[in-house]
This record gives structure tokens, sequence and C-alpha cells, in this order.
């Protein structure tokens, strides 16, 4: 009997691999176009990546007159650190490339409404995420270094490692990014009949508890850092509530 079920399922195994085998090559071909768009700006983004490391640092010289170089403690620390700069940088500059990758892939199988609602969901996110990055390294960066260079003196001498620097200051960019998509995702869950339009205002505080320490974790326990991601959190979450109200409502 259990021969006998084995020999009909394989049939019907190898006609669903032959049904999904253009598939599994047209993927496989744009997995490969993003993968080289992503080394072709990786390599680039090296190239440059002094310059681009002086972006990311000038913030911390200007926080505190005592600071004005950094240091590397282990030989391959300053190597490595610009590879991972160069790498991040890399990512975040083929993601159109991908997005373009993935929407030719999956378009032809999606109705008039679904494509608007695609392209409405990636550029919202893609805006939301620009806007967190860039008020992360534009306004919460200098607060947090100039606070963090407070307790810098004549005789208290900072010496932040560059690989360090780097990686707190990408850190907190994309934390921030991926934070400011907490009103688009209320939004959608309020849209798709997830969630009810009420329920957000109904479960504030415990979600304002799970935003503490959610920031707390993603700060490394910095309880200034922590301060500095819950705020803008919590008001997010308020403008996430106001529109998931407003947009439900409309679409009722």
């Amino acid at each position: 009997m259990a021969n006998y079920n084995l020999q009909s399922t394989i049939p019907v195994l190898e006609r669903s691999l032959e049904f999904f085998k253009p598939h599994h090559h047209e993927l496989r071909k744009r997995l490969i176009k993003v993968c080289l768009s992503i080394v072709c700006c990786t390599v680039v983004a090296y190239i440059f990546a002094e310059q681009i490391a002086r972006i990311f640092i000038s913030p911390l010289f200007n926080a505190s007159p005592l600071v004005h170089k950094l240091v590397y403690t282990n030989l391959p620390e300053a190597f490595l650190a610009y590879i991972k700069l160069a790498l991040l940088v890399g990512v975040i500059a083929s993601l159109p490339v991908a997005l373009y990758q993935l929407w030719i892939f999956v378009s032809p199988g999606l109705k008039v409404n679904e494509k608007k609602l695609a392209v409405m969901i990636v550029f919202w996110a893609f805006v939301l995420f620009t806007a967190g990055g860039c008020f992360a390294f534009f306004a919460v960066l200098p607060k947090m270094l100039s606070y963090f260079m407070s307790y810098a003196n004549e005789g208290l001498e900072p010496l932040p490692k560059l690989g360090k620097y780097l990686t707190f200051v990408a850190r907190t960019i994309l934390t921030f990014g991926l934070a400011f998509q907490i009103p688009f995702l209320m939004v959608m869950a309020g849209k798709t009949g997830i969630v009810q339009a009420g329920y957000f205002r109904h479960k504030r505080i415990f979600f304002y508890i799970a935003i503490v320490f959610l920031s707390f974790l993603l700060t490394a326990g910095d309880f200034m850092a922590t301060g500095l991601l819950a705020v803008p959190l919590f008001l997010l979450y308020e403008a996430g509530i106001f529109l998931s109200f407003f947009f439900c409502k409309k679409a009722q």
C-alpha cells in the first residue's frame, strides 16, 4: 500500500516541478542580477569608503572639540570597518535594482488593484525608511553624541574606535529607519482587516511597554539612546492610531 502511494505521488511531484521550472529559472536570473548590483555598488562604495566614513564621522567631531580623530587597536580593524561600511552602502544603493527585479518577477501574476497596492506599499515603505534614517543622522545622532561627549574633559580623553563607532552609527540609522515603518504597518493592518480600527487605541499601554523594551534592546541597554528612540516611537504610534482610524473610516 505504501509503495502504491509513493508511486502515485511521484508523477504529481514531477508535474509540479515541471510547472515551477520556468519560475525557478526566472527567479534565479533575478537573484543573480540583484547580487551583481550589490557587488558593483559595494565595489564603488569601497573606492569612496574614506569619503563616506568622513561623512559618518563628522557628527562626532562636531559633538566635542576634544575629539579630532578616531583610533583602531587591531591591525585589520580599519580595513574590515571600511568593508562593512561599503557593503552597507552597497546594499542600500542597490535597493532600487532589487525592488525593480522583484517587481518584474511578481507583476505578471498580479491584478491591476494588486499592482497599485504593491506600488503604494513599496513607495511608502521606502519613503518612511529614508525619513527615519535622515531623522536619526541629522537629529538624533548629534544629540546622542553631544551627551556622550559631555563626560569628556582635559583629564578624561575619549578615544573612540573606528569600527565600533561606524557600527554604532549604522545600527542607529537602521533602527530608526525600521521604526518609522510603524504607522504604515498599523494602517495596513487596519485596511486588510487583521485588526479593528480601535484595537491599537485600546491596547496603547501594552504597546508602550513593548516599545520601551524594544528600544532598550535595540540600543544595547543605553538609557539615553533608549529615551531618544522611545519618544519618537510613541509619537509614531499615536500617528499610526490616527491614520489607521482615518483610512479605515474612509474605506468604510
